[in-house]
C-alpha cells in the first residue's frame, strides 16, 4: 500500500500532529537511540569511526522518507544508497580494520526507518534490543570467550538444533504397535529432560559449592538422582571427611526427582499430575526433610568448593531417555491390551528399574489419551519410583560403601513409604 498520499497532507498541510507525522518521529528517535550508542564507542582523531548519532538519525528519517514515497523499491534504493557510501568511506582507510558491527546496523537503522511507516512499535521494540546487545559487547564478549566453556557452547548449539530444527521436523501424529508412539510427543520430552538438566547445571554453574555439597547435590538431582548418588557416593568413598555433607547432597537430590516427576508429568497430562499431587508433597516433605536434617548435620563438616565445567547435559543419556519412554510406551499398550489395567503396573514396575520419569510419561500418555483413569495411574507410577528406589539403594551401596549406605537408604526408604502413605487420603 502507497502510503505518500497520506504522508504529503501531513507534510505540506497545517501543522497537525497526525498519524504519519509521528511515526516520521519515530523514525528519527529509533535513529537517535541506535546512535547515541556508537556516538560513545565512535572514538576521536583520525581513526573514528564515520557514523555516529547524526548519521544514524538520519539514516533512519531517510529509510522512513524512502518507504513512504516509494514503498518497498524506493527503501530498498535508500539502503543500496547507504552500503556504497559506507564502502567508499572504508576504501579510504585501507590500513584500519573496518569491523562489520556499525556498517550491519547502520544499513540496519534505514530499514528500521521505513519500518516506522507501517509498524512504529515493532521497530522501536527492534530498535532496543539492539541497542541493548550493542551496549553488552564486552559482557558478551567475556561471556563467550570466558565464562562459557567450548563444552557447554556445544551443550547450546545442541539443545538448540534438538528444539527448533528437529522438534518441528519430528510427525506429530499416533504410529507403530497399537498406535502408542507419537514422535512428535517423545522428542518433546527429550528436549524437556535436556532442559531440565541444563537449568540444574546452570544453577550449579551460577551458585557454585559455596553452600557445599548439599547444594549442589540437590541441583544436580535435576540433572539424574541415581547419578548423584552415585557421584556423592563415589566421594565419599575417596574422602571420608565429606560424608556428612555427601549422605545430605545425595538424599536432597531426591527432592529435584520428585520435583522433575511433576514437571513431566504436568507436560503430558495434568489430570495425572492432580492425582499424584498429594502421593508427591508427601515423598517430596519426606525427602526435604530428611535432606535438612542432615544438611545441618554436615554443616559442621563443610564441604570444599565443586569444579567447574563438563556438560550441561547428556545428549546420550537423553536419547537413551526417549528410546526407554518409547519402549515402555509400546509395551504398556500391548499390556493394557492384553491384561488391562494390571499390564500398566507391570510394565511401569519393570521401567521403573532404568527411570522413574520414563515410565511416569509413559503412563500420563495413557490417560492423555483416555487410554487409562487418572486415578487409575497413581498405582503404577508410584511402583516405578518403588523399584528405581531399588536401584539407588543398590548405587549407594556399591558406590558409597556401607557406612554411606547406611545413612542414605534410610531416606530413600522414608520418600517411597511418605509417597504411599500420601494414597491412603485419596477418594475412592
Amino acid at each position: 500500500m502507497d502510503s505518500a498520499p497520506l504522508l504529503v497532507p501531513a507534510l505540506l498541510g497545517p501543522a497537525v500532529l497526525g498519524p504519519p507525522v509521528l511515526n516520521m518521529v519515530s523514525a528519527l528517535a529509533v535513529g537517535a537511540l541506535i546512535g547515541a550508542e556508537r556516538e560513545r564507542r565512535k572514538g576521536a582523531g583520525p581513526a573514528r569511526a564515520p557514523a555516529g548519532i547524526r548519521t544514524f538519525a538520519i539514516a533512519s528519517t531517510a529509510g522512513a522518507v524512502g518507504f513512504a514515497l516509494g514503498g518497498v523499491v524506493l527503501l530498498s534504493v535508500v539502503a543500496a544508497c547507504v552500503a556504497a557510501m559506507l564502502a567508499v568511506a572504508y576504501s579510504k582507510r585501507p590500513h584500519q580494520d573496518p569491523g562489520l558491527t556499525t556498517e550491519i546496523v547502520l544499513i540496519l537503522t534505514v530499514l528500521l526507518g521505513g519500518l516506522c511507516i507501517p509498524s512504529p512499535q515493532m521497530a522501536a521494540a527492534i530498535a532496543v534490543t539492539i541497542t541493548g546487545l550493542l551496549y553488552v559487547k564486552a559482557w558478551l564478549h567475556n561471556l563467550v570467550t570466558t565464562l562459557i566453556s567450548k563444552d557447554e557452547l556445544d551443550d547450546a548449539l545442541i539443545f538448540a538444533a534438538a528444539t527448533l530444527v528437529i522438534l518441528p521436523l519430528v510427525p506429530d501424529r499416533p504410529m507403530g504397535p497399537w498406535h502408542a508412539l507419537n514422535p512428535h510427543a517423545v522428542w518433546i520430552v527429550i528436549v524437556l529432560v535436556m532442559g531440565i538438566g541444563a537449568a540444574g547445571y546452570l544453577a550449579v554453574r551460577l551458585l557454585g559449592a559455596r553452600f557445599g555439597l548439599p547444594l549442589s547435590g540437590a541441583l544436580s538431582g535435576f540433572i539424574s538422582s541415581t547419578a548423584t548418588i552415585g557421584a556423592m557416593g563415589a566421594r565419599a568413598l575417596q574422602s571420608p571427611e565429606l560424608r556428612p555433607a555427601c549422605v545430605a547432597g545425595a538424599v536432597l537430590s531426591s527432592v529435584a526427582t520428585i520435583a522433575q516427576l511433576a514437571l513431566v508429568v504436568a507436560a503430558i497430562s495434568l489430570p495425572t499430575l492432580s492425582a499424584l499431587t498429594l502421593p508427591l508433597v508427601c515423598a517430596g516433605a519426606a525427602a526435604a526433610l530428611y535432606g535438612v536434617a542432615l544438611t545441618l548435620a554436615a554443616l559442621r563438616h563443610p564441604a570444599g568448593e565443586g569444579t567447574r565445567g563438563g556438560s550441561a547435559f547428556s545428549l546420550r543419556a537423553a536419547l537413551a531417555f526417549g528410546s526407554i519412554l518409547a519402549l515402555v510406551l509400546v509395551v504398556s499398550a500391548g499390556l493394557q491390551a492384553q491384561f488391562g489395567g494390571s499390564g500398566v503396573l507391570l510394565a511401569a514396575l519393570a521401567a521403573g528399574l532404568v527411570d522413574t520419569h520414563a515410565a511416569a510419561i509413559s503412563v500420563a500418555t495413557l490417560v492423555a489419551a483416555d487410554k487409562v483413569a487418572p486415578a487409575d495411574a497413581v498405582a503404577p507410577i508410584l511402583a516405578a519410583v518403588t523399584s528405581n528406589t531399588l536401584s539407588k539403594i543398590l548405587v549407594a551401596a556399591v558406590a558409597g560403601g556401607r557406612a554411606f549406605a547406611l545413612r542414605v537408604v534410610p531416606g530413600l526408604v522414608l520418600i517411597v513409604l511418605a509417597a504411599w502413605i500420601g494414597t491412603l487420603a485419596l477418594p475412592g
